[in-house]
């Protein structure tokens, strides 16, 4: 499997979170239509699986040998989308930059500090310059517009809106749903980074990102899940902007994101709500206080 090979990775890793919660594997055509993968594909993934010792496989025979180990999937970042990986840099050339309104950002500079092609880099600035942050200048040229008080409180409206419906939708899904194995492996990480906060507090950003992605795609609404660019630059990357008590704004979200997934496995609405809504209330705050 080579590293470009994200949709192969993001498939062998879906794959794996069954093996991890005890769950025998389909049939191959099955297994495919999970996935969302070929046949081809499937069959890719169970050799892997075979070689590392995961399974026996012998024709239609598959037999769980052992449960996959954190080695076992592949990192995070060799599974990611190629919009993703533009997105991330994008925010993160946005967390690392000024971010006062004039900022310059070149498509060709972006392209080549990422690896990409110019076209994938222009794609996500024009679907992101929609929102009124960045603006188009001649010469494939971009001008960040600026982050202002009144524009990310209006976006905290809007967030709040989605969020209270995904929550609810996620909550009611089935437990066979594989988004809950997910929520499990996210649950899983924020127990170890809240054992390391003080030293790690840093790692907070990407998986506050990572939970309320989750969450947004429960809705199974593409313009939630579109609109969620805007809503990761300006809350999630927040958290990096204003350096002062860091540690301690991490520190309490993680409490409240444990909270928040405890809410969504109970399945009642009323506490999905009180949790959710105390959350976003907390960001919201946070997020204006990293402004000033």
């Amino acid at each position: 499997m080579t590293r470009q090979n994200n949709v192969l990775k993001q498939a062998y890793n879906a794959a794996l979170a069954q093996l991890e919660h005890g769950a025998a594997l389909p049939s191959e055509p099955e297994l495919g239509q999970r996935l969302g993968v070929s046949r081809t594909t499937v069959r890719s993934i169970l050799s892997r699986m075979s070689e590392e010792g995961l399974i026996s496989w012998d024709k239609r025979q598959k037999t769980v040998l052992r449960a996959p180990k954190p080695a076992d999937f592949f990192p995070e970042e060799e599974t990611d989308s190629l919009t993703e990986v533009v997105e991330r840099a994008f925010m993160r050339r946005l967390v690392e930059g000024s971010r006062e309104p004039g900022m310059q950002i070149n498509e060709l500079e972006l392209a080549r500090a990422i690896g990409v092609g110019t076209s994938s880099v222009r794609e996500f600035l024009i679907r992101f310059s929609r929102f009124g942050l960045i603006e188009k200048r001649p010469n494939s040229h971009w001008v960040l517009k600026g982050f202002t008080p009144s524009f990310a409180l209006e976006l905290a409206e809007i967030r709040e809106m989605f969020e209270l419906r995904s929550a609810q939708a996620f909550a009611a899904l089935p437990k066979s749903d594989p988004i809950w194995h997910e929520l499990d492996r996210i649950e899983a990480d924020h127990h170890a980074l809240r054992k390391v906060v003080d030293s790690e507090f840093k790692q907070f950003s990407a998986l506050d990102e990572r939970f309320h992605r989750l969450i947004h795609t429960a809705s199974l609404n593409r313009f939630i899940t579109d609109f969620y660019d805007v809503i990761a630059v300006v809350f999630h990357h927040h958290y990096q902007w204003n350096k002062a008590g860091e540690r301690e704004r991490n520190a309490v979200a993680i409490e409240e994101h444990l909270r928040y997934i405890g809410a969504l496995h109970s399945g009642d609405a009323a506490t999905v709500e009180a949790a959710c809504r105390t959350h976003l209330a907390s960001a919201r705050k946070t997020m204006l206080e990293s402004m000033s």
